[in-house]
């Protein structure tokens, strides 16, 4: 099997902020287990910004954007460094991937990252990837690693994501808040649960939270890709995990791959520049009968895109019910919002987004 393990800021640093050479030590080993098995392994690390902060000795995160991004290239060499160290001990070359949001949003990039990705496996490599946060642009993040975890498995088509974090997996409630919380054993691909929301991270180490977990796990499952939420202290974890041994967290199940590689990158890894706003008569047929979206059904149209530009689409009640590529500009959308086909210019394309270009998110 291919696996993709994914770990975070505050289950791969003390609570000082060092990088946490035991719990490394832990994650290779399991690795290690892993390919003993036959299996392929990638990581997806947090840790870069917070190693940064300790060999600075800085004390405390700052919040600026120039700091964090020096941060982020000071501690990723010493956060590699010790993965190096401990894959050495089992014979495994760890190969440092950094990723930024192009390589996700433009589709010759995302082919490239994937041959890669596929080509170090191939080679016997441990790819251990994180962001490039020393150079991303506008944000630190691109949203955060359990989204890029999620993209990854994806990518490479990976049999089982298994996200790391601080909690045992999915409860009915924030056990940390409410006693009468219960674990949540497994997730069916149509479960509600996989569009819930949930918190965010609670300390000042990580990005992430549950909500990111559930939001990666939603991805994986539309790639088909088991999904697991563990606790990253639970003893054995991630090979438990990819064995479905009971209680090792919470597994959301994939649902079949009926959607082709274009499609899943459309509804995932590229990023939206605009949005259509649509009446209830054409939710019901994008939902119900598998059709283009058309100009008659649009009400308010967001943003500056251009043809083939993703944009999503949301019902009247404000929910993104699918994305998909673009058939017209936003000029071109704006102008023919509520127009029958028969209005429109000379030249304009009937579809705002064409059915072979539409991927359906709300069942």
């Amino acid at each position: 099997m291919r696996v993709v393990v994914k770990i975070g800021t505050s289950s791969i640093t003390t609570q000082e902020g060092n990088i946490n050479s035991a719990a490394v030590s832990a994650l290779c080993d399991e690795v290690a287990k892993l390919r003993s098995l036959g299996h392929e392994v990638l990581v997806v690390t947090s840790g870069a910004v917070a190693g940064g902060v300790a060999a600075l000795k800085l004390g405390k995160r700052p919040t600026d954007m120039p700091t964090l991004q020096a941060l982020a290239a000071a501690g990723q060499s010493r956060l590699m460094q010790e993965y190096n160290v401990q894959l050495d001990r089992h014979d495994l070359v760890g190969a440092q991937v950094l990723l930024v949001p192009n390589d996700f949003i433009d589709r010759n990039q995302y082919l490239h990252a994937r041959q890669t990705l596929v080509r170090l496996l191939e080679l016997g490599c441990v790819p251990v990837i994180n962001e490039n946060d020393a150079i991303a642009s506008d944000e630190i993040r691109f949203g955060d690693n359990d989204r890029i975890a999620a993209l990854v498995a994806h990518s490479i088509s990976a049999d089982v994501l298994v996200l790391l974090t601080d909690l045992k997996g999915l409860f009915t409630a924030d056990p940390n808040l409410d006693s009468s919380a219960t674990f949540i054993e497994t997730v069916k691909a149509d479960d509600e649960l996989l569009s819930v929301r949930a918190g965010s991270s609670v300390n000042d180490r990580g990005s992430g939270g549950m909500a990111s977990k559930l939001a990666a796990a939603r991805i994986a499952s539309w790639s088909g890709v088991r999904t697991v939420i563990a606790s990253a202290q639970r003893p054995n974890v991630v090979v438990d995990a990819v064995n479905q041994v009971a209680g090792a967290g919470t597994q959301f199940l994939p649902r079949k791959r009926e959607l082709t590689a274009r499609k899943l990158w459309i509804a995932f890894a590229a990023q939206a520049t605009g949005s259509v706003t649509i009446d209830d008569g054409a939710r019901d047929a994008l939902l119900r009968r598998n059709v283009s979206l058309l100009h008659a059904g649009v009400k308010v149209v967001t943003g500056d895109f251009a043809v083939g530009d993703t944009i999503e689409v949301i019902d009247s009640s404000g929910n993104v019910i699918a994305r998909g590529m673009a058939s017209v500009s936003s000029i071109q959308a704006s102008a023919g919002a509520g127009q029958k086909s028969t209005e429109l210019g000379e030249g304009v394309s009937v579809e705002v987004v064409h059915r072979d270009d539409l991927v359906v998110l709300a069942s």
